[in-house]
C-alpha cells in the first residue's frame, strides 16, 4: 500500500463506514491521545516503567497504526498530499545535511 492509497482508503472508509470526518481540532486532539497511548506502551516496553493491567494485550504496531490513521485523516481534511509532503521533507533534510557536512569540512 502506498501513502496515496492509504489516504484514499481512509477517505473511502470515513465516507462509507464512519459517515463523516470529525472536525480538524477534534482530530488533532484524537491524534494527541493516540500518540500518548503509543508513548505509554513504548516507555513500558523500552523504558523503565512497568506494565499495568490496562497495558496488557496492546501492540506497538496497532498503536502506531492508530497514530497514522488519524494523521491521514488530518491530511485528507486539510488537503495535504502526504506523499508529496514526505518527498519535500526528504529534500529539505538532504539539503540541510549536505550543507552541514560541507560546513564541518571547512572547520577541519
Amino acid at each position: 500500500m502506498t501513502i496515496e492509497n492509504a489516504q484514499q482508503q481512509v477517505d473511502e472508509w470515513i465516507k462509507t463506514v464512519g459517515v463523516r470526518y470529525f472536525n480538524e481540532l477534534t482530530n488533532l486532539g484524537i491524534l494527541m491521545e493516540e500518540v500518548g497511548e503509543l508513548s505509554r506502551l513504548m516507555v513500558r516496553q523500552y523504558g523503565e516503567q512497568s506494565f499495568k493491567e490496562s497495558d496488557k494485550g496492546k501492540e506497538l504496531s496497532d498503536e502506531m497504526a492508530d497514530v497514522l490513521w488519524v494523521l491521514i485523516c488530518l491530511a485528507n481534511q486539510t488537503g495535504v498530499d502526504l506523499t508529496s509532503a514526505l518527498e519535500k521533507n526528504f529534500e529539505k533534510k538532504n539539503i540541510r545535511d549536505i550543507t552541514r557536512h560541507k560546513d564541518n569540512e571547512k572547520l577541519q
